[in-house]
């Protein structure tokens, strides 16, 4: 048995529970203030909470964020707060003062309009850029789906539900939530228990709050019969894989300890057995694991790996294979044992940790354990047999009951899903069902009629070859920052584009025809012999009236959905072999999104650019809203353009192109 030292523990008389865990090896005293309200259902205005703890950190009564913070960083301290409590850490001799920070913090925020304004914005700049980003949305679906967007695990924070939040619903949330009522207090490191609890009675023993009840939530069903819910991503990558059941393990479970021990077997680590399979062997992704949560509430087992999207399909045979295996054939002794060396070492390291004991001391009254629970957690960790390991993963890893999430591009993942016999339900980015109605288009139209559609129903080719030089003013949001752009272009294939921020030219890329560059922050770079010869081949102004010309080559590649529409997809290959694809609307016959591939480093870039707000400009209708789109595999970067004004046939002389 471990030799863990038990805290002093003591409650104040407001509910209050205070725990105390002595180390005089450093100067340094760690506090942390939880609050235990358990899981909470937001609704309409899901994302309170966090905006909520937001504020908590954007100053108090009596000081500005500005003196708040200047005053912490006067003591080297680290002073943090939050929806759910609050953190402070500093060098003993300045705890006291650094502890009076962390109770004004929590117990009297400013609460100012400027800064949840602030806040609240940054939020739905966060969530938004988000929105075509595959793991984040795979994240919300799958919690959507397996719980319900009804329940505090399932329910999504989205554009709406934050613009619906209101100052009065923040201040609603922490005269609700910032309590004393089921709050824990833990003192770690180089303080005795007659200071702590003299610390903690002056900071927080005339606290009131209203009284938490933890909630009762019904208990979620898994799906009667596996099945796989996609949402289309069209620019991604790669897809996001999860496959998933609901499980009910409580921390107290004799289940407990095997489960910890199959789920490393499994899928726990870079030796396990879903990344050696579907890494290792296989080469699907760069990893792949499996993660089982417990609580006192429902939880899920879930095994994830973001997946090239052509291979989706046997990622997903892979996944159930090895979740089938680990049920239905018998670990080897040596296997297990692995396993258990690994976390008897890090449960050992872990012990070096003094702010661990006290972690061990509130888990165990929150979670109703046992005293001596992690006084025995290497004895019963140690006692599994591989009996034990295949009777947890037949009761918590789920093959008949799974809902298995793929979140990417649906042209490609989609059919190749179909085929392995599971039913296939498609979402949007919000768990909505999209319906499944075939694309109302005809495929019998050549490419060439497409084009040719296209440039009837933005003005007509004699318009369209009236125009000759063209000059672009508008303006990027980028990150929440706004940059100005400036673009001219001049047939047959000159152009400079300039991205400037306070009158001072951040990016740039200037092609005369002949020879070009492209520079960033001053770094200036020529373009390439396959660059140059690239622009060459680029018609600057309408492309589209040269694709009929000898050299291009058009591809109806079939019918899409863009923005929920359906498009006709043209792939198009130049002279010089760039291939690109463009997306047609059937009922306008407008261009709606475009995408090119290409390779960095060896790594596959795809850039979508989507094209709205069409205006007239003369005789000639222009997209005023150009969303660009760069999805690599470490993520998505998105950039929206906003055209001010177009001007035709003035302002560009050959002089720009110098």
């Amino acid at each position: 048995m471990l030799t863990i030292g038990t805290p002093v523990t003591f409650k104040l008389p407001n509910g209050l529970t205070v725990l105390v865990v002595e180390n005089h090896k450093l100067p340094k005293v760690t506090a942390n203030l939880s609050i235990d309200a358990g899981p909470i259902t937001e609704g309409s205005k899901s994302g309170t909470l966090d905006l909520m703890g937001g504020m908590l950190n954007e100053g108090t009564t009596n000081k500005t964020k500005a003196a708040f913070d200047e005053a912490v960083d006067k003591m080297g301290a680290n002073v943090n707060v939050s929806a759910s409590g609050g953190f402070v850490s500093s060098l003993t001799r300045y705890f006291s003062k650094s502890f009076s920070l962390l109770s004004e913090a929590l117990r009297k925020p400013a609460f100012k309009q400027e800064s949840f304004d602030k806040l609240k914005s940054q939020t739905i700049t966060g969530i938004k850029s988000n929105e075509k980003n595959a793991k984040a949305i795979a994240t919300q679906v799958t919690g959507a789906l397996l719980y319900g967007t009804n329940h505090p695990n399932g329910e999504m924070t989205s554009v709406a539900t934050v613009s619906n939040i209101t100052l009065d619903d923040v201040k609603g949330a922490y005269r609700q939530y910032i309590t004393p009522s089921r709050a824990y207090l833990t003192f770690v490191g180089d303080i005795t228990p007659a200071a702590a609890k003299a610390l903690a009675t002056k900071a927080f023993g005339d606290w009131k709050g209203a009284k938490l009840n933890l909630p009762i939530l019904k208990q979620v069903e898994n799906v009667a019969q596996t099945e796989i819910n996609v949402v289309d991503v069209p620019n991604a990558v790669q897809s996001e894989i999860k496959v998933t059941n609901l499980v009910t393990l409580p921390m107290s479970s004799p289940d407990y300890f095997a489960v910890l021990l199959a789920n490393e077997i499994l899928g726990g680590g870079s030796s396990s057995r879903l990344f050696m399979n579907l890494r290792e062997k296989h080469g699907f992704t760069y990893g792949a694991y499996s993660n089982i949560s417990a609580g006192r509430y429902q939880t899920s087992f879930t095994a994830t790996a973001s997946v090239r999207n052509e291979k989706v399909d046997s990622a997903v045979t892979e996944f159930i294979s090895e979740i089938n295996r680990i049920r239905t054939e018998p670990i080897g002794s040596d296997e297990l044992q692995d396993a258990k060396n690994k976390y008897n070492g890090s449960f050992a390291l872990g012990m070096e940790n003094p702010a661990r004991t006290a972690g061990f001391a509130s888990n165990i009254l929150i979670n109703n354990l046992p005293a001596d629970f992690y006084k025995t957690y290497l004895q019963k960790i140690n006692a599994v047999t591989t009996t034990d390991i295949q009777r947890v993963a037949q009761k918590y890893f789920n093959v008949k009951n799974t809902r298995i999430t793929g979140v990417g591009k649906g042209s490609v993942i989609i059919p190749s899903l179909k085929k392995l016999g599971y039913p296939v339900k498609e979402y949007d980015k919000n768990a909505q069902p999209v319906a499944e109605n075939p694309i109302a288009v005809t495929i019998s139209v050549s490419p060439k009629q497409v084009v040719a559609n296209y440039i009837e129903a933005i003005g007509g080719e004699v318009e369209l070859k009236k125009i000759n030089a063209i000059s672009t003013v508008g303006e990027i949001n980028m990150q929440g920052q706004t940059l100005a752009t400036n673009s001219k272009k001049m047939l047959p294939n000159m152009e400079n584009t300039e991205i400037t921020m306070g009158g001072m030219v951040v990016m740039k890329q200037l092609f005369n025809g002949t020879t070009g560059y492209q520079s960033q922050m001053g770094n200036k770079k020529d373009y390439e012999a396959t660059a140059v010869e690239e622009k060459k081949d680029t018609k600057v102004i309408f492309p589209q009236l040269y694709y009929g010309n000898e050299g291009y080559k058009l591809e109806l590649a079939g019918t899409e959905k863009v923005g929920g529409s359906p498009t006709y997809k043209l792939l198009i290959t130049t002279p010089a072999g760039k291939v690109k694809t463009e997306f047609y609307d059937a009922k306008t016959w407008h261009i709606v999104r475009t995408e090119t591939t290409s390779k960095l480093n060896g790594v596959e870039t795809i850039q979508g650019t989507e094209y709205t707000g069409y205006k007239k400009v003369g005789n000639i209708m222009f997209p005023h809203t150009i969303v660009t789109n760069v999805q690599t595999p470490m993520g998505p970067q998105e950039f929206v353009n906003t055209i001010n004004t177009i001007t035709l046939n003035a302002g560009v002389t050959a002089e720009d192109f110098k």
